[in-house]
């Protein structure tokens, strides 16, 4: 096993104590230039690396934040990301990554691993709809935010967005467009997301004056572009197939579209398609994708700043907050023909 420097050694190498070094390191505005200039020269040459575990000991507190996610392959979670690194990195913190892949185990296994490295916070969108894994987590009195969530307690702090005026945005368009019978593609409906998406589709409907049941609703297993090439299978097997469809998230409706080129029927002329997210690929497509964009960098952001408000010098004077931000609607050439 390869030895591992320590500090006792650095100070032997640059000839001064234990402590001087120590300060160097944490606090080097009290060295003078010289001795600073020594110790850091004895750092480089023996490969010194701070121990972070024995100094979160000292100081009782980590500088990792964690960000549990659902899926790390959707490119709306890596724009959640790159949000809430570029805070935690102006804050000189670390964002340790993970991805739960929709499953409430998953997620707990997480959470417990969290709790064992005791981070600084957690940024987490739950799988678990039941609360039950976030309820175990709170005991540890580790904060957390929920992301692209809302909090249904006062006991915490959420970012999220407008899922259900999203969802109306979208179904509102096609019914703007002259659809009126319309397919929603949702992913696994314990997710509170498809929920509200799905509430906000049906009400665009029923405000326009049409039934509840001009709303098919197709659950696909996971919200990936494989299950949207399945719920298109299942679409272009319906006997009275819709006009028009709304998919819960860009790569259900990226896979839907594939199903769809591949049986011949054309976007938008034979069947109108909206997405949500507005990720990188939906204006990329073959045919580019309407969607409702959320402000996923904003979302990860403004959670990263709340849970730092919460974890640092000001922890006192935190108090919780719900941010709801708005969705827009962007129209592209997958949705843009009327109806003839």
């Amino acid at each position: 096993m390869a030895h591992t420097v320590g500090i006792k050694e650095v100070a032997r190498q640059a000839g001064v104590s234990v402590g001087t070094v120590s300060n160097v390191i944490n606090r080097p505005h009290m060295v003078a230039d010289e001795t600073r200039e020594r110790v850091q020269a004895a750092i480089t040459e023996l490969g010194y690396v701070r121990s972070e575990s024995a100094r979160q000991l000292r100081a009782g507190q980590s500088r990792i934040i964690a960000l549990l996610v659902l899926d790390m392959g959707n490119p709306f979670f890596v724009d959640v990301a790159t949000g809430a690194e570029r805070v935690a990195r102006a804050a000189k913190l670390g964002v340790m990554t993970c991805n739960s892949a929709q499953s409430p185990s998953e997620e707990s296994d997480y959470l417990g691993l969290f709790a064992e490295q005791r981070v600084r916070g957690v940024l987490v969108t739950p799988a678990d709809m039941t609360g039950h894994n976030l309820a175990d987590f709170r005991r540890h009195n580790i904060p957390f935010v929920l992301v692209d969530r809302v909090l249904p307690s006062a006991e915490g702090c959420s970012v999220s967005v407008d899922d259900v005026r999203g969802g109306t945005l979208a179904v509102r368009h096609l019914i703007d467009r002259g659809h009126t019978d319309v397919a929603y593609i949702s992913g696994p409906m314990s997710l509170q997301q498809c929920q509200d998406r799905m509430e906000g589709a049906a009400r665009a409907l029923t405000d326009a004056g049409f039934a509840a049941s001009a709303l098919h609703h197709i659950e696909a297993a996971r919200l990936d572009v494989a299950s949207g090439r399945e719920a298109g299978a299942r679409l272009l097997a319906m006997a009275d197939r819709p006009s028009a469809v709304f998919c819960a998230n860009d790569l259900l409706a990226l896979g839907v579209l594939q199903a769809l080129f591949a049986a011949g029927v054309r976007v938008p002329d034979e069947m109108a398609l909206v997405g949500y997210d507005d990720i990188e690929f939906a204006a990329a497509a073959a045919v580019p994708l309407t969607s409702v964009r959320q402000p996923a960098v904003r979302m990860g952001r403004q959670a990263a700043e709340l849970l730092l408000e919460e974890t640092g010098e000001g922890a006192a004077a935190h108090r919780h907050q719900r941010i709801v931000l708005d969705p827009e609607l962007v129209v592209r050439e997958s949705s843009r023909a009327a109806r003839r």
